[in-house]
């Protein structure tokens, strides 16, 4: 597996390990439909976020619309839905992202609610 693979495993277990810590029940992680790929589905109350995990070795300089871009979020739109219709769910749908950044001595994470707006 190439390092960068290995990374976004490890941001990936963060996230999750944050996102338990919060109180989130993980309900999938790499949740796949046609072409796109939901990160981690996770439950708060009534609330389904799909988390989009960007991890990095540095600062998180990109702009968030470089990142996910228009494309992206219709895949991620895509997969939500059919997400929530095959489990036959009647949740709030949230989309966040939460970045990992891993520096020299520490990592820290931030967690976006309500990173894009779908309409």
């Amino acid at each position: 597996m190439a390092t960068h693979n290995d990374f976004g495993t490890f941001g990936e277990q963060k996230a999750i390990d944050y996102l338990r810590d919060k109180g989130y029940e993980i309900l999938a992680q790499n949740y796949r439909y046609l072409k796109a790929e939901i990160d981690i589905v996770a439950k708060k109350g009534n609330v389904l976020a799909m988390v989009e995990v960007k991890s990095r070795n540095m600062g998180f300089l990109e702009d968030m619309t470089a990142v996910i871009n228009a494309k992206k979020i219709k895949l991620l739109i895509l997969a939500a839905h059919q997400f929530v219709m095959d489990n036959d769910l009647d949740l709030e749908v949230r989309f966040d992202v939460i970045k990992v950044i891993k520096m020299k001595d520490k990592t820290v994470l931030e967690h976006l609610e309500n990173a894009f707006h779908y309409f």
